[in-house]
């Protein structure tokens, strides 16, 4: 493949890439958009593989095949409920793939100027690929080649271990509750001006063992920036590090030439911070606060809970609903994990179907991965036209006869408004305790993904609906 035609096909691919992410904003739209962006990097990888200068094709497509059958069958196992975590695991992956990219660099750097030193007649057509353009490069470009090895190896270390503790709290592996050694930022802080002066000897020629040692302390900034933050913020922390991840490839694209890489790892990072912006802004949280890892906190005791939570049986949400007009329902995480949603979605159509009015309303951080419970609702093919956000719904709570809330703790917490010492304080949450009667259909008494107490638990209208939701929801079926 000439230059000119792998130019034509990074091109392609790079529209590709703009329109799946164009198509992302709408759920009518999500399902085409995604074949956009799979016939785009499929374009791109076949453009890279047999463009010019690639050797060892053989090796690299046993390598492209046993890498996309792993991730075919890993995708394929993975249940809706164990999305977030794959996706750290993903974001890991390009981490550690810019960490290596960067080293590999480095090495043929060294292996180019030894050559050069040599005095051995040579020029850049008696060398292929990436070595070739080492060559070609004079004492500047070598310079600002080292400033791209140095990010994308920083970058990418802090991704890798970030990443894997965000898919470690996202499982249940790592414990949600923040945790910071002693020195907390300052210990970050030190540790990001010690990469910096290994950053410069690296760039006055002092040698790999530089960069080497940038890749373990930043690989421990990631790892303590990620500890550092609590699992009310654990969706902010995958679309964070989903831009991370894309500015580690860009910075490897400004390493090897590579267009594509850099036009996609603009399109990752910078919409990836974006999307951690909106939902810093949707939980009243500060963009800087979460990304350095947890800054704030609570600032005294929390309130004590007032009366006791009341238990409901089926056939009572089951007289309820009967009775209601209106039903708001607002699923969450332990919805997902019952994989409830298309029990939720026959109950839905049996209530619109005897001329009650159905609606759900989706905060911006149900679930632990944004936009998750709009995945699962449409999976389980609930009109998209009655899923609403907070913003649109907020307002309807008190004119609403009932409302059931499936596995949701901290979108539903009244303390974000009311307890100025809760960690949730401030946070703009649903206020289902303003309608008429509330069912939380719930595993058990315990707290939600932040670890802190519910008051709506405890309210006068809200009772509570032990166990499984799934099986809660099909009882529910059952009984209307």
């Amino acid at each position: 493949m000439s230059i000119g035609l792998q130019s034509a096909a990074y091109i392609i691919a790079a529209i590709l890439f703009i329109l799946s992410l164009g198509g992302l904003k709408g759920q009518e739209s999500a399902k085409r958009a995604i074949w956009y962006g799979i016939v785009g990097m499929a374009l791109a990888v076949l453009a890279t593989i047999f463009g010019p200068g690639v050797q060892n094709l053989f090796l690299i497509v046993v390598a492209v095949a046993a890498g996309g059958f792993a991730g075919w069958y890993v995708a394929g196992k993975v249940q809706m409920t164990e999305m977030p975590q794959l996706v750290a695991a993903l974001h890991s992956f390009v981490g550690l793939a810019a960490v290596f990219i960067g080293l590999n660099a480095e090495i043929m750097l060294q292996d180019v100027m030894a050559l050069r030193d040599s005095g051995i007649s040579l020029d850049a057509a008696d060398l292929t690929g990436f070595g070739e353009l080492l060559w070609a490069k004079d004492a500047v470009e070598v310079g600002i080649l080292k400033v791209e090895v140095f990010l994308g190896i920083f970058i990418g270390a802090v991704t890798f271990t970030g990443s894997v503790i965000a898919f470690g709290k996202l499982a249940g592996r790592v414990d949600g509750k923040p945790a910071k050694l002693p020195g907390g930022h300052m210990l970050n802080l030190g540790a990001l001006v010690l990469c910096l002066i290994l950053g410069l000897l690296y760039f006055n020629g002092a040698g790999i063992w530089t960069i080497l040692l940038v890749a373990i302390i930043a690989g421990f900034i990631g790892w303590h920036l990620i500890m550092g933050i609590g699992g009310a913020d654990m969706p902010v922390v995958v679309s964070m590090l989903n831009s991370y991840s894309g500015w580690a490839a860009a910075a490897i694209g400004f390493t090897l030439q590579n267009d594509l890489l850099i036009v996609t790892g603009a399109l990752v990072g910078s919409s990836g911070a974006i999307l951690s912006y909106i939902m810093c802004k949707a939980m009243n949280r500060k963009f800087v606060s979460v990304i350095l890892g947890g800054f704030g906190g609570t600032s005294g005791p929390q309130q004590e809970m007032e009366g006791e939570m009341v238990e409901v049986q089926i056939d009572g949400v089951a007289s309820a609903l009967e009775e209601a007009d209106s039903v708001i329902i607002v699923p969450g995480y332990g919805m997902a994990v019952a994989q409830a949603q298309q029990a939720v979605s026959e109950l839905t159509k049996k209530l619109r179907d005897q001329g009650k009015t159905v609606r759900f309303a989706i905060h911006p951080v149900a679930g632990r991965l944004p936009g998750h419970m709009n995945v699962l609702l449409a999976e389980a093919k609930v009109p998209y036209d009655i899923v609403l956000e907070m913003d649109e719904i907020n307002e309807d709570f008190p004119s609403t006869d009932v409302v059931i809330v499936i596995g949701s703790n901290d979108i539903v917490n009244p303390a974000a408004n009311d307890d100025p010492n809760s960690p949730i304080a401030g946070m703009p949450v649903l206020h289902v305790w303003e309608a008429k009667q509330v069912f939380v259909s719930k595993r058990g008494q315990g707290t939600g993904y932040s670890g802190i107490e519910n008051p709506l638990f405890f309210k006068e209208n809200t009772r509570m609906l032990y166990g499984d939701a799934k099986q809660s929801v099909s009882a529910l079926l059952q009984k209307l």
